[in-house]
């Protein structure tokens, strides 16, 4: 029976500290027609991301906030189920940022074809997408990890985290992760090879616990997280350590401004250079960095996990998850099936 709805989850309110579901709303709007030059898509995975939560506040970012009583926006993939462009065909599986839907209307400028003789089509958005691109770019370009020297790597388990680590092991460094579970530290170790990976939640002194992973201190430290691990890390510093601050998940939820110790001195002190970044710093540098990566994950030089939440309507909740670490690897949702 042809589908006659579009399902949209719509941000409804903003949230104060941990968002909750009543923060949104699940809601059926009538299916959306093609215009010339237009296609219409059906999402199969939809992608949930710690940064969609800074969105959802209304402040200032380095991406506009997300407007009340519409759709989540974020990357996803769909397959072209009607089109009315000779760019797009249909049964095309494409990448783009049409968010939280089953079906959307895109243009071939805001879309990107998936070839999956290359890799799973999920890939598009983890490990050869925005993640895998954001650990690519974020290391080499502003961490710029160098033999023998020691990288840290905080939110490790994470879609980036564990690609960052994996890629400063292939350019001959130490490696420690930080994560929050025993299941992830064992992966750490056991799968990808780290040289050593610290629980942050069973640790009774996060520092003293990195000085021994770390016995000749910090070259690179990638931030995801922030807050008081990242105050350890950043007391460990080598002379002229590098910082690319990708994140800050433990903050997301904060309601009133983060208090920490100030950082300039040590900065200073160990001649260090800290850089926030975005993955979008390097669009005109994309098919460098995808070419690469699947180079990488091909040979079976770069292993990635995802985890899938089956079904539509459990999408929230695959969102609230990221904030209670449940998520090893890239945090996805599983839409629909492939005609095809």
């Amino acid at each position: 029976m042809p589908e006659t709805q579009n399902k949209q989850i719509l941000l409804v309110s903003r949230p104060k500290g941990i968002p909750t579901t009543d923060n949104f709303q699940l809601v059926e709007q009538p299916m959306p027609v093609p215009a010339q030059g237009e296609a219409l898509i059906r999402t199969l995975y939809l992608s949930v991301d710690p940064y969609m939560r800074g969105r959802m506040s209304d402040r200032k970012s380095y991406v506009p906030p997300y407007n009340l009583q519409e759709p989540i926006g974020g990357g996803a993939i769909g397959e072209v189920i009607e089109s009315k462009t000779p760019e797009l065909q249909t049964g095309d599986l494409v990448v783009g940022p049409t968010g939280w839907q089953t079906h959307a209307i895109v243009m071939p400028k805001q879309v990107r074809k998936i070839d999956p003789s290359i890799a799973p089509i999920t890939t598009a958005l983890g490990v050869l997408g925005m993640t895998g691109l954001t650990a690519y770019f974020g290391l080499l370009d502003i961490g710029q990890p160098k033999p023998n020297e020691t990288v840290v790597v905080s939110g490790a388990a994470g879609a980036v985290g564990m690609v960052v680590g994996q890629i400063a092991k292939l350019k001959g460094c130490r490696v420690v992760g930080i994560a929050g579970s025993d299941n992830k530290i064992n992966y750490l170790l056991n799968e990808l090879k780290f040289d050593a990976a610290i629980n942050y939640k069973t640790t009774t002194d996060l520092q003293e616990a990195l000085q021994a992973a770390c016995p000749n201190g910090i070259d690179v430290y990638f931030d995801n997280v922030g807050g008081e691990i990242s105050d350890a890390a950043l007391s460990l510093l080598n002379f002229q350590a590098r910082i690319p601050v990708c994140g800050q998940i433990s903050l997301y939820n904060q309601e009133e401004p983060d208090v920490g110790p100030r950082i300039q001195s040590q900065i200073l002190i160990s001649s260090a250079m800290m850089k926030g970044f975005i993955v979008g710093n390097y669009a005109e540098r994309f098919p460098e960095g995808a070419a690469e990566l699947a180079r990488w994950v091909k040979e079976g030089s770069i292993k990635y996990q995802e985890n899938i939440v089956e079904g539509f309507e459990n999408t929230v909740q695959a969102f609230l998850g990221l904030f209670k670490g449940e998520n090893l690897g890239k945090q996805l949702v599983k839409v629909s099936d492939q005609t095809k």
